[in-house]
């Protein structure tokens, strides 16, 4: 007779069957695989006229993209967002954030108008 034993989240612990079960190694987050490039671009839709600078493509990923935002927020000296790995800077930020990627040794091109 075969018996399971589980969680009260439902998750297996132990099987008669096959003994104790290991839990599953957490995997680590991967850097988001693109092109290497860093775009920095300018929008306005869904805002209500009010513009947003959006940083997409960083070579970085989970607390590496939260550390960057607040990095960028700090330099622009404004608020900011990290939404499904797009950060985005209040207002018109474009030629501080290239200049400053840039120099972080990073591939960066401007898009949009």
């Amino acid at each position: 007779m075969r018996r399971d034993f589980s969680r009260p989240d439902g998750e297996l612990v132990y099987s008669t069957e096959r003994g104790k079960i290991a839990p599953e190694a957490p995997q680590k987050a991967a850097v988001p695989s693109g092109d290497g490039i860093v775009r920095v671009g300018r929008e306005t839709k869904g805002r209500k006229g009010g513009g947003v600078t959006t940083v997409t493509g960083a070579p970085v990923s989970g607390e590496g993209m939260v550390a960057l935002c607040t990095e960028l927020k700090k330099r622009c000296g404004c608020g900011g967002t990290l939404k499904d790995g797009v950060i985005e800077i209040q207002g018109d930020q474009r030629d501080t954030l290239v200049a400053y990627l840039t120099q972080k040794g990073w591939k960066v091109k401007r898009v949009g108008g």
